[in-house]
């Protein structure tokens, strides 16, 4: 069974106590094979119904995620592993557009239900993150690939927990920004646009540090799921998002 496994006895000793107990209903079959199954389809990006017999039936793979997505279990258990309010230090913030599948069109509840839009790289949905002083991610969120960045910044800012500074590119040069972060006590390290007639000093070794959110998302796409988006509902593409963060930085 050790093969079967994607989490470590270790891993799994951090996970186990955030599982939901005591809900009524059928006994709920062995969590560690069910959960490994989900990582096994995230990373793989096959079709849920390819998933390993060994994982057991994949309908109770596929389930289990969508049913906990719903209910925001892996929000919570991300937010529970990370210290979601605890005070950052330095922040980064960015965002990469994820290309939507076919198969992710279609999804019911509309377009609040599964944000996708069309850019230049066709239909495309847009992962937005915020990262901590070493890179790991504090807050995901997801819109439609044709969203500007800056649109999504304010959301990512009053989601996390506070912070001292926030490191991000140029796109996220705006008045209004600026003075969001500055009534949180923070500094902005922020280069300015071409646009500005006096453009605003910004510390230049500090922003050396952006790279940490660049670094973070292009070790999610490593996870096939995310890479490309496949799931029609946008809680189910970010539950993704949120379970590959948890694994990849905060149960090591």
């Amino acid at each position: 069974m050790a093969g079967l496994y994607w989490l470590s006895d270790a891993e799994w000793a951090r996970i186990e106590p955030l599982l939901p107990r005591g809900r009524r209903g059928a006994h709920r079959v062995d969590d560690r094979r069910v959960i490994s199954g989900i990582v096994h389809m995230l990373r793989s990006g096959a079709r849920w119904r390819d998933c390993p017999a060994a994982y057991g039936p994949y309908t109770t793979v596929y389930n289990r995620f969508n049913r906990w997505s719903r209910q925001g279990i892996w929000h919570a258990m991300f937010e529970a592993l990370t210290g979601h309010s605890g005070l950052y230090g330095s922040v980064a913030i960015d965002a990469t557009h994820i290309k939507a599948h076919r198969s992710a069109a279609g999804g019911k509840g509309g377009a609040s239900a599964k944000p996708i839009g069309r850019s230049r790289g066709g239909q495309t949905s847009k992962l937005h993150g915020l990262t901590d002083e070493i890179g790991r991610p504090r807050v995901l969120l997801i819109s439609p690939g044709n969203t500007n960045d800056i649109q999504m910044a304010r959301a990512l800012v009053e989601a996390a927990g506070p912070f001292t500074r926030l490191v991000a590119d140029r796109g996220y040069d705006a008045n209004h920004l600026r003075e969001l972060i500055a009534a949180r006590g923070a500094q902005a390290v922020i280069p300015s646009t071409t646009s500005r007639k006096a453009p605003i000093p910004y510390d230049t070794e500090a922003y050396r540090a952006r790279n940490l959110v660049e670094r973070m998302r292009c070790r999610l796409k490593d996870w096939r799921r995310i890479a490309a988006r496949y799931d029609k509902l946008a809680r189910n593409f970010l539950s993704a998002a949120v379970i590959a963060a948890t694994l990849v930085y905060w149960i090591n």
